[in-house]
């Protein structure tokens, strides 16, 4: 019996000399910037899509330097930690540039965190100072009161508006010195705090020492084949590592050209991909399944676009494809431990749909609630193991039970759950929370949603468990119709009933016109369970309806 293990080859580390050209020791963000500033000058690092604003590597360096002497003459010191609440816009990049050069701890939050959850971002981030801008400042001002170790408060405003009285202008942060600061960052000093999207539970702050969060884009340059002559579209939020790390980062460690978008689009999307003529793009999967529930049309090829990530990808892969003219890669890996498995443009395209093979650096295995590897085929909770240092996150900031439970047996746990197959190819089937216990069966919502977004009228879906009075879960799931579909409940569970398992087709139907979602456009499920188990009557019961599910 073959377990996933073998299916791992060990790789000899590599160094970073061999990987970047630098020293793991001189991967800090202050120094890899100044070295491709000099490498590439002004070849144009960053374009802001809304007002066309260019930033060529030379002014990212130089205007990082000037905000840094601004931060530090505010009392910003190495080592305090910084929170940015900002949309998607130059100012936080370079920001981000800035506080790394000083050795500040940069907290990106999340734009749409409120109330309590704004308060315990930047309170157990030990924040004392607060970027925003001039929306977002109401929502903290909300909560000031209770978070008072924030003393420096600066406020991005429009172009010719005023901050608000106790507040800094953002944009006076871009007159004066330019010169390099001169704070002793080493390479494993904290750059970054990111928050996970803490749809399960209370999220935990991951920290990001300098050299990790570099690399971080250097395993997406590397893995996924970046060119310097690349322009990567980014409409992903900086406030996570996705947009920021992978992508931003990406692009700076290889030369390339960042257009930058201020947020999803899907009715400006394709427009935007072709005028910034985009050869590199990345989707989630909800993303991908919004652009392709658009009106096809005859523009729909016409961009330059080589390849999309795409996490998960459709189930109307190929069609996608071939409707836009590119070619889908995919990944597996966390923000948590850093990049697993890949799939590029050289394998194979029958294995499409999988998360690919573990990546060079990296062990993954499937493995049981012991710990213990699983055959090929078999699923079970997927862990992975970096052979290299400084490829990794340390752990959660100020939780020390949780740092010890994800990575106990010396393997980091994902909480996902996957198998391999018998060619080493990782495939996803869901989180072990996101999992529906149900007449004596497990059931993957990641694989009921697949089946029921292929539904032609359907734009986006959700599934989740409810309690039933039998003390097991029943499936319930929300779902938003394409424009114009007139699908109705029972159609959807006779198409669920001819593409999938008797048992995973859903009891409860809600159709709706939105979801909530994180800053990373995921459906935060938590609490449409909530909402569903408060109030099941508001959902359609094919019980109630008088269908019975065909076994065969």
């Amino acid at each position: 019996m073959t377990t996933s293990t073998p299916q791992n080859t060990p790789y000899a580390p590599a160094t970073a000399e061999q990987r970047m050209g630098f020293a793991v020791t001189d991967l800090t963000i202050g120094h890899i910037l100044e070295a491709q500033a000099g490498k590439y000058g002004d070849r144009t690092y960053l374009h802001y899509i809304p007002d066309g604003r260019t930033y060529s590597y030379k002014e990212a360096h130089r205007l990082s330097s000037v905000i840094a002497n601004n931060l530090l003459a505010l009392g910003i010191k190495q080592g305090e930690h910084v929170a940015v609440m900002l949309e998607n816009c130059p100012e936080q990049l370079l920001l981000y540039f800035a506080l790394g050069k000083i050795g500040a701890v940069a907290v990106p939050v999340n734009t749409a965190a409120r109330g309590q959850l704004l308060q315990y971002y930047v309170a157990h981030s030990d924040c004392v100072g607060l970027v925003t801008d001039s929306t977002l400042a109401p929502h903290f001002e909300e909560i000031r009161a209770q978070v008072p170790a924030i003393k420096t408060l600066i406020m991005l405003c429009e172009d010719g508006a005023h901050p608000a009285a106790g507040w800094t202008d953002c944009r006076s942060l871009e007159q004066g010195s330019d010169a390099v600061p001169n704070a002793p960052v080493k390479f494993s000093d904290l750059a970054f705090l990111l928050y996970t999207s803490g749809t399960t539970g209370p999220s935990k702050a991951i920290m990001f020492p300098h050299a990790y969060a570099l690399v971080y884009g250097l395993d997406q340059s590397e893995n996924y084949g970046f060119r310097e002559t690349d322009i990567i579209h980014i409409c992903l939020p900086l406030f996570h590592a996705n947009g920021l790390l992978s992508h931003c980062y990406g692009v700076l460690v290889t030369g390339a050209k960042v257009c930058l978008s201020r947020r999803f689009s899907a009715s400006n999307f394709w427009r935007e991909v072709r005028e910034t003529g985009a050869t590199v793009i990345s989707l989630l999967g909800s993303m991908a399944n919004i652009l392709w529930g658009l009106a096809e049309s005859p523009e729909d090829a016409n961009n330059k676009v080589r390849q999309v990530t795409v996490a998960p990808v459709p189930s109307s892969k190929y069609e996608f494809e071939k409707r836009y003219g590119l070619q889908i890669i995919s990944t597996y890996g966390l923000t948590d431990y850093g990049l697993g498995c890949i799939f590029n443009l050289d394998a194979p395209r029958d294995k499409l749909g999988t998360a690919g093979r573990p990546r060079k650096g990296m062990q993954v295995r499937v493995v049981d609630d012991n710990d213990m590897p699983l055959p090929t085929g078999e699923v079970g909770e997927i862990v992975m193991r970096s052979e290299w240092p400084w490829t990794t996150s340390p752990g959660y900031y100020k939780m020390p039970e949780q740092t010890l439970a994800a990575r106990r047996n010396f393997w980091f746990h994902s909480g996902d759950r996957g198998y391999f197959d018998e060619d080493g190819y990782l495939f996803f089937a869901d989180r072990k929370k996101d999992s529906i216990r149900r007449r004596g069966e497990n059931i993957s919502a990641f694989e009921v949603e697949q089946g029921i977004v292929n539904h032609a009228g359907v734009a986006d879906v959700a599934v989740f468990p409810v309690s039933s009075p039998l003390g097991e879960d029943e499936v319930a799931c929300v779902v938003i119709r394409k424009a114009g579909s007139q699908v109705s409940e029972a159609d959807l569970i006779e198409h669920c009933q001819r593409n999938m398992s008797y048992f995973m087709v859903p009891r409860y139907v809600k159709f709706v016109t939105d979801m909530p979602r994180s800053g990373t456009h995921k459906v935060e499920k938590y609490k449409l369970q909530k909402e569903a188990q408060a109030d099941l009557d508001a959902y359609w019961d094919r019980e109630k309806a008088g269908i019975v599910i065909r076994r065969k």
